[in-house]
């Protein structure tokens, strides 16, 4: 698109809604037309300069360098690497924790209207703590000794002295395995695997998992996207010794883990695999399915082959909004409709936010 400013341009705008990815959207005259700017550092309804980072093929990216207008949800962010040229890991420390919780709200409620055709409140469930909560991190290691992050959208490194977000204790380093407790459960995790980042993270998807689907003893259930068993463990233990719970996980190491730390749950059997290539194989009908799948999604091949098994529930837990709700949409097609979904606030001071989907059949008297 030609006539659109320069890398480094400045240009005055309002600000509209928030968007998926941490941004909110402006528009902005160039010409004869009005461009799409998305604009970092900004909150809905200010009036701010903003400076071009980026230019698209019909859009613009760009920093607000300056607030001419503030919103009232606008605060002093917490680190001082936070900000337009700064660290790029964190999205909201601008935002009123109680506003930053409204904007995931937001883009979940837009994105399952949007991608599903869902016209649906959601609350974002606020967790402690806020700052200080994630507890693996990935430095750039710089000269000297130091440690750095990645600005926004770049490989240029910000050297850090202290991040707001990292726990105490968080690991930096890989090291061959490490011990994570839940309840009264231990799974040995690689230090390079998936886990939960938050330290209230697990004991909460899992609450939230078992009392959306209140599985019963002898109930049969497959826990795809399993990683090391988490909820494998808790499902088995909830459909008891006269039950039974598949776990499937790509990962040959997670999977490995996973046959560890079931070991003593004779009514689980780990089987490793691509999930796809896994339900392709056959199986019988399932009375439950817990989905967790990498931030992409599950995708329509799997949601058809999980709603073939005619669960009477399914939980989907979804670390992105738009996967979340394009495979909403395919279960409804496939005769499974979304019966309760809860939000946490498991990424606080970034965009990122945690859904747990209840879907069951849609002639079901579920709830």
């Amino acid at each position: 698109m030609s006539g659109l400013p320069d890398v480094g341009d400045r240009l005055e705008a309002r600000t509209g809604p928030i968007a998926h990815g941490g941004h909110v959207v402006a528009r902005v005259p160039v010409g004869d037309r009005d461009v799409v700017v998305f604009v970092r550092h900004a909150l809905p309804g200010e009036r701010v300069l903003v400076e071009v980072t980026e230019i698209g093929k019909s859009f613009l990216r760009g920093d607000a360098v300056e607030v001419l207008e503030a919103s009232v949800d606008r605060v002093p962010a917490p680190c001082p690497l936070a900000h337009p040229g700064g660290c790029g890991g964190c999205d909201f420390q601008h935002v009123a924790l109680t506003a930053q919780r409204r904007l995931k709200a937001d883009v979940i409620t837009e994105q399952l209207r949007r991608l599903a055709g869902l016209e649906r409140e959601v609350v974002v469930e606020p967790v402690e703590p806020t700052l200080h909560w994630r507890t693996r991190m990935q430095y750039v290691a710089l000269p000297g000794g130091g440690v750095g992050l990645r600005k926004h959208r770049s490989h240029d490194v910000v050297p850090v002295e202290e991040c707001l977000i990292e726990a105490p204790g968080a690991r930096r380093t890989a090291a061959e395995i490490v011990t994570e407790r839940v309840l009264d459960r231990e799974f040995r995790v690689e230090a390079d695997g998936f886990w939960q980042v938050h330290p209230e993270a697990p004991r909460l998807l899992v609450a939230t998992v078992l009392d959306l689907l209140t599985p019963r003893p002898g109930e049969h259930a497959l826990d795809l996207y399993a990683g090391v068993g988490l909820f494998s463990a808790f499902l088995a233990e909830a459909v008891g010794a006269t039950g039974g719970v598949v776990s499937v996980e790509a990962d040959r190491r997670a999977s490995r883990l996973a046959a560890e730390n079931l070991a003593d749950l004779a009514q689980v059997s780990v089987t490793p695999g691509r999930v796809d290539r896994v339900l392709a194989r056959g199986f019988e009908a399932q009375d439950l399915v817990v989905l967790d799948p990498p931030r992409e999604g599950a995708k329509r091949t799997v949601v058809d082959a999980v709603a073939a098994l005619r669960p009477r529930a399914v939980a989907y837990v979804a670390c992105d909004p738009a996967a979340l709700a394009r495979d909403v949409a395919y279960f409804a097609a496939a005769g499974y409709r979304l019966d309760d979904l809860r939000a946490f606030d498991l990424f606080p001071m970034t965009s990122h936010v945690e859904c747990v989907a209840l879907l069951v059949k849609s002639d079901s008297g579920l709830r």
